[in-house]
């Protein structure tokens, strides 16, 4: 009867995951090449689409389905697809489909509303239907905790098996540590200049083509577009990836690219036999951040790499002013004042996440109201970064998370750096010549150790066991802190 059973079940699984993919390639088209006149048209395919995904995921066969299965009767692969199954039915079963309807319906609409409230700098233009997608995202929450914690119960759908208690411990250190480097800092004589010009988009989405390659992005499987906010999307043979140009700041091209090429390497190297399976994607959010942290941060903004990139830079650009490798290096990771997350240093960048994350568990909890949103982020900004929020789009209205519903999401970009700090330190003593092989724009040997490590195991493991067995002992916020101080001090003369 296993055999059976499984077949059917894996079959069905087949359809739900086609079909979840087809719903992030209508997100793509959304962010990339639609038209703003049809959001609301595509607000409704979403919403239909998801409850027949949903429809899909909690069909009582399902259940029928996994209770016929024998666990000792699986191999490994076979256990791995029948333990996110079951994850995913459980909770999936637990929100009633008109609930999961709405949530696709408004959440779709309000990604509009939010792009137009933040255009015009007007929160309260925006706050209710802010207000309206916490609601729903609250009453999911309870129908997925079955009396638990609200906010460990959005969590699991990122992070599986993590609960806020233990990102607590994580990030408690990790802020007070960055507070303090960000204060000394600031108070160093170093100087460093700025990149000063303007930079054509063509140059730097030449550029950007290149990094795409150098750091191991399969042209075949995808394509590089531009948006406003830059992602990635899909997996296994169709994995695209955008970025955004900004004509001073080539930075801001070239290190989204490095990022979101991160995310789309993994997908693109899990094991093929995966594809199509719930095990056909990363292990968890915070894992599939640590790829695109540690290429973008370790290797991408390291001494030796960004060594290479100054040369890459002068061969497109001829002089743009900055004199040798060594102060390109300092000016790529120079500390500045600024507002937004995904253009912060590596110092500053988690304090952003963590805001986040303490404001949407006052939202959950029901101790912060969305009305006192705005006010409640602007005093947190000015106690971590020592200055005061100057625009709404600046502040509460410069992500598009809250608005599309992804409460329980932000934490896992920290998680995700906590992971890449954990990665590195072992890849470090793993390629005793990566250094070297980074001077030259060569990362194929730290390519394959990720794709050992991490990449092909897709979601075979859960998150803390993948990291586990990739660097030997349970993940701690230690390494991402001794490098940060290391890296930064040395920069800053501390």
């Amino acid at each position: 009867m296993t055999n059976n059973a499984f077949t059917a079940l894996m079959a069905h699984m087949h359809e739900a995951v086609a079909l979840s993919q087809i719903s992030g390639l209508l997100g793509w088209d959304q962010e990339t090449t639609m038209a703003r006149g049809s959001a609301n048209q595509r607000a409704e395919w979403q919403s239909a689409l998801q409850a027949t995904i949903h429809a899909k995921r909690t069909d009582p066969k399902v259940g029928d389905w996994l209770a016929a299965i024998d666990p000792a009767e699986l191999d490994p692969i076979e256990a791995a697809n029948i333990r996110v199954i079951s994850r995913e039915y459980e909770r999936q079963s637990r929100v009633p489909t008109d609930l999961a309807r709405e949530i696709a319906r408004v959440t779709s609409a309000a990604q509009g509303e939010w792009a137009e409230a933040r255009a015009a700098g007007d929160f309260a233009a925006f706050q209710g239907t802010l207000a309206k997608v916490v609601d729903l995202r609250r009453q999911e929450a309870a129908a997925l905790a079955n009396g638990g914690d609200l906010y460990d119960a959005l969590l699991g759908e990122y992070e599986p098996g993590m609960q806020a208690v233990e990102l607590d411990r994580l990030f408690a250190g990790l802020r007070r540590g960055l507070v303090d480097l960000r204060e000394g800092i600031g108070q160093s004589s170093v100087e460093i200049p700025d990149i000063e010009g303007r930079f054509s988009q063509d140059q730097q989405m030449l550029i950007a083509r290149e990094l795409a390659d150098v750091f191991g992005y399969d042209w075949n499987r995808g394509r590089l577009d531009l948006a406003v906010h830059p992602f990635s999307s899909g997996s296994g043979d169709d994995v695209r990836i955008t970025t955004r140009v900004a004509e001073q700041d080539p930075f801001n091209c070239f290190y989204s690219t490095i990022h979101e090429v991160g995310h789309a390497v993994y997908e693109q190297n899990i094991d093929p036999r995966h594809g199509l399976t719930v095990l056909g994607t990363g292990a968890s959010m915070g894992v599939h951040e640590s790829q695109s942290r540690i290429f973008e941060n370790q290797l991408g903004r390291s001494r030796a790499f960004t060594g290479f990139l100054f040369q890459r830079m002068q061969a497109v650009f001829g002089d743009f002013g900055i004199p040798d490798a060594e102060t390109f290096y300092h000016v790529v990771n120079k500390l500045r004042r600024g507002y937004i997350r995904t253009d912060a240093d590596e110092v500053q960048y988690n304090l952003h996440v963590l805001l986040r994350y303490d404001l949407e568990r006052k939202l959950i909890a029901g101790t912060l109201d969305v009305a006192d949103l705005q006010d409640a982020w602007n005093q947190r900004f000015e106690q971590d970064f020592g200055y005061a929020v100057d625009s709404v789009q600046n502040g509460v209205l410069q992500d598009v998370h809250w608005p599309v519903g992804l409460i329980g999401y932000f934490p896992t970009y920290t998680l995700g750096n906590i992971y890449a700090g954990e990665l590195y330190a072992s890849l470090q003593d793993d390629l005793p010549t990566l250094d070297s092989d980074l001077a030259k724009g060569d990362t194929k040997e730290a390519l394959v150790w990720l794709k050992e490590k991490i990449h092909r195991h897709g979601g075979t493991y859960e998150p803390r066991d993948l990291i586990e067995r990739a660097v030997g002992h349970a993940p701690s916020e230690a390494p991402l802190l001794d490098y940060i101080t290391r890296k930064f001090g040395d920069i800053y003369q501390l």
